[in-house]
């Protein structure tokens, strides 16, 4: 059961605790972002936050590092930081409980371009294919970037294709690291969620989280040269809010009903054992020292578990002779990912130079253990590794730049070009995970996630060549204009046109007005186009299935109206504005409208003996319960606001900060992709694009997301509190035969406090809690609990963790 906290009550408390000088998290702008020279958005070198002619927020160290105490997760942070940012928990989602998926003013997580020191990141290499948010992209791991590396971090909140290249649809997120050499720090915390879990009426203490970071720097060469580098090491132990199993109808046998009453199934995050390690540096060079040889990397060795449904004894998927009492698979993710980049810059003249090589690149080995091949007999093995997965990505960037004045303008000339190289390879998995062995009767290959087979192995590559040029212009004290064309050809999707236009006119100091247009792109990524599996796990209903994930050029999926793959392409508006009143006062506020046309996504599972008729029929493959592949599934118009304010006020000795931010977008549908005549044939029944993967697009994640924060700080106490609403989301299954069960969680409220203590100027002690309220989205109905073994929805975004308590030391020099 929720237990949500009332607004009155809610005003209250965060009006006590500012009033009683408590320290704020500086959410969205604070008071020294607000003057801080922006380099995303624009190629001016002089615009600051309110400056800047489209939304940008500035996201500093401590803000972060603050954020991202849970696991130190920067996904986390931003979450806690961005109300336009959401990065679900899921659970029992197959590679979703490795890799975790983001989104930006509720789009898909691969149309966010995220860059490390300007430099465009990599994405994973895994596709999440059984996960609700981000199913089938292979996003960028925010994760895999170290918390402690970051100085500060702008996310830029519009379209800017034609600024950076592909991808940019919903915004761009800009990690800056730590360039300071002259600093560095060492911190411990733990932590862990303690709280009641109403479903089962206990109180559970667990997911004990240890995180340790330490960096430090030096100067390298004189004339600003330096190097910076550190590392984390992270250990979360694992969370479960299961359920009693109430034993579904069709498992009520007399072995399977002994495990009634029972937690057999695990919900939650799996444990995770992390290795971060980082540097950031720079060197001068040339006979005037003008010239900078530059380099940075991060790297990233995680290993994790995830969650997968129970077996029970007497089910085909189990042999009593392995697992008497049955048994629940556990996925382990081995996750490898690495970014190396080196350039250099300087002035040939009046130009200014950047030329880099960036690259990036993401294994991931996917395994199983208390598994289970049910056609190899009771000799099966029960531990198995399902495939392994391998992107890389090489960049070459050449840029130049100006400043020119004429009589009317001051004028900020760039241009360069891009060469990029693309490599996706995923490799079978143990011949023992994906075999038909002699037990017709029962489940071919591992359970909860049969192993790539030779058939399924996938090797793309291709090339992208990019060339831009962009000019910031200021007129005066008072307008600014933004304008940049991109010209980007792909060799297997030709070649694309993306501009943009930007300006802002400042009526008098306090109040200026702003605009932008663009258009932008995104290619279907290498694994949309060549990814396949098998598989054989549940289904929605909780029900058995073997089933072929097929890329758009196999003979099956196109004798079943698969169709080659478009580009995305959107046209971005946006309209605001921005005002600042002396020292204490500045809003923004932005409305926006992102319409995007064959917007690529999974078809539903399309299930049934017609199926399994059909492909046996024509192909001689036997066995095929379900088959999906990826389509231009719909066009989309995505519309919203976002608003920022920030309230700053010397009081008692101290500083205060109120910051209140609040986010909505709201996603609908246009011109859905027709169910192809080949499935009608089949059955007239079939759907290619139904009502789940439609849910996906539209409700399935909060349209609106309210902050307020506030923080109050002097040489020796931090005090900070955070209150967050998280909107309203609906869910929607497709049971088959009609049963389409529907629930919508309502709001909820989370409370977040912190109170830092410095010893000494180098010392300081904290302790916190995220969530602290204990509160939990509304329990699932019994329509789409699982039978009492799942309670809570996995994309909750206040989780389904409850409370969570930490401590921290730490020493700056």
């Amino acid at each position: 059961m929720h237990r949500p906290l009332p607004r009155p009550l809610a005003l209250a408390s965060a009006l006590s605790l500012a009033l009683a000088a408590p320290a704020f998290a500086q959410d969205a702008t604070s008071a020294t972002t607000l003057d801080t020279v922006i380099v995303t958005g624009t190629r001016a070198s002089n615009r600051t936050v309110l400056e800047s002619t489209a939304p940008v927020d500035v996201l500093t160290a401590e803000d972060i590092r603050k954020a991202g105490v849970v696991n130190g997760e920067l996904g986390s942070a931003l979450q806690a930081l961005l109300p336009s940012f959401n990065f679900p928990r899921q659970s029992n989602s197959g590679g979703a409980d490795h890799i975790r998926a983001a989104q930006l003013r509720g789009l898909s997580p691969d149309q966010v371009l995220v860059l490390v020191n300007g430099k465009r990141r990599h994405v994973s290499a895994l596709v999440n294919t059984d996960s609700k948010i981000g199913k089938g992209t292979t996003p960028v791991d925010f994760n895999s970037i170290p918390v402690s590396a970051i100085s500060r971090i702008e996310v830029l909140r519009d379209g800017a294709g034609a600024q950076y290249g592909s991808d940019a649809i919903a915004g761009v997120i800009n990690v800056i690291l730590d360039n300071d050499p002259d600093s560095g720090a060492v911190e411990a915390s733990f932590g862990a969620h303690h709280t009641d879990l109403k479903p089962i009426d206990r109180t559970i203490t667990d997911g004990q989280t240890t995180f340790l970071s330490a960096k430090a720097g030096t100067r390298l060469g004189g004339d600003g040269g330096f190097i910076k580098a550190g590392f984390e090491l992270k250990n979360r132990e694992a969370t479960n809010r299961a359920g009693f199993d109430l034993i579904p109808p069709w498992e009520q046998t007399d072995n399977n009903l002994a495990l009634q009453g029972k937690r057999n199934y695990a919900m939650g995050d799996g444990h995770s054992e992390d290795v971060n390690v980082w540097f950031n540096g720079e060197l001068p060079f040339g006979q005037d020292g003008n010239g900078r040889l530059y380099a940075f990397g991060t790297y990233n060795s995680r290993d994790t578990e995830g969650d997968n449904y129970f077996r029970y004894p007497d089910d085909s998927s189990n042999w009593p002779e392995v697992y008497p009492n049955g048994y629940r698979p556990v996925s382990l993710g081995d996750n490898q990912d690495l970014q190396l980049v080196a350039g250099a810059r300087g002035q040939w003249g009046e130009w200014d130079y950047d030329a880099s090589v960036d690259y990036g690149r993401n294994d991931f080995t996917y395994r199983l253990k208390n598994s289970l091949n049910a056609s190899l007999g009771p000799t099966s093995p029960t531990r198995f590794r399902t495939g392994s997965y391998a992107f890389a990505q090489t960049v070459g960037n050449f840029d130049l730049s100006r400043v020119f004045n004429t009589d009317a303008a001051t004028h900020t000339l760039g241009t360069g070009v891009e060469l990029r190289r693309e490599e996706y390879r995923t490799h079978a998995g143990d011949p023992a995970s994906y075999a038909a062995g002699p037990y017709t009767d029962r489940p071919t290959g591992s359970q909860a996630g049969g192993g790539l087979s030779p058939q399924d192995e996938a090797d793309l590559s291709r090339n992208v060549l990019g060339a831009y040029v962009s000019l910031s212009s200021q007129f005066g004290e008072k307008f600014s204009t933004d304008i940049a064309g991109r010209y980007e050809h792909y060799q297997d999707f030709g070649s694309q046109w993306t501009g943009k236009l930007a300006a802002r006119y400042e009526f008098v100091p306090a109040f200026a007005l702003r605009a932008a247009i663009s258009n932008n792109f995104r290619a279907p990524s290498l694994s949309q186009i060549g990814y396949e599996a098998t598989s054989t796990g549940y289904d929605a209903a909780g029900r058995l299935t073997q089933g072929r994930l097929l890329s758009v050029n196999n003979p099956i999926a196109q004798a079943l109206g698969a169709q080659p793959l478009d580009p995305e392409k959107s046209r971005n508006y946006s309209f605001g504005f921005t005002s600042r009143v002396g020292e204490h006062f500045d809003l923004s506020l932005d409305f926006f409208q992102i319409d995007i046309d064959d917007r690529v996504a999974l078809s539903e599972d399309i299930t049934g003996d017609a199926l399994t008729t059909f492909v046996e029929d024509n192909f001689g493959v036997s066995g095929v319960q379900s088959a999906s592949f990826f389509v231009n599934a719909a066009d989309t118009r995505t519309r919203g606001a976002e608003l920022v304010a920030n309230w700053r006020q010397a009081l008692a000795g101290g500083q205060l900060l109120l910051t209140g931010t609040y986010s909505y977008a709201k996603t609908e549908l246009k011109d859905i992709v027709a169910t192809p005549a080949e499935l009608l044939a089949l059955d007239p029944d079939y759907v290619l694009f139904g009502v789940e993967e439609r849910n996906t697009l539209t409700d399935a994640t909060p349209r609106t997301r309210g902050q307020f924060a506030a923080s109050w700080n002097n040489d020796r106490w931090s005090l900070q509190s955070r209150l967050s609403r998280y909107g309203s989301a609906t869910r929607v299954f497709d049971f088959g035969d009609g049963y389409v069960p529907t629930q919508t969680y309502g709001a909820e409220w989370q409370l977040d406090l912190e109170v830092e203590y410095h010893v000494t100027p180098q010392w300081s002690v904290a302790l916190g809690g995220q969530n602290v309220l204990d509160n939990y989205s509304d329990e699932s109905n019994e329509d789409i609990y699982y039978f009492g073994n799942l309670p809570y929805d996995v994309l909750s975004p206040i989780g389904s963790n409850g409370a969570y308590w930490y401590g921290r030391v730490r020493y700056t020099f």
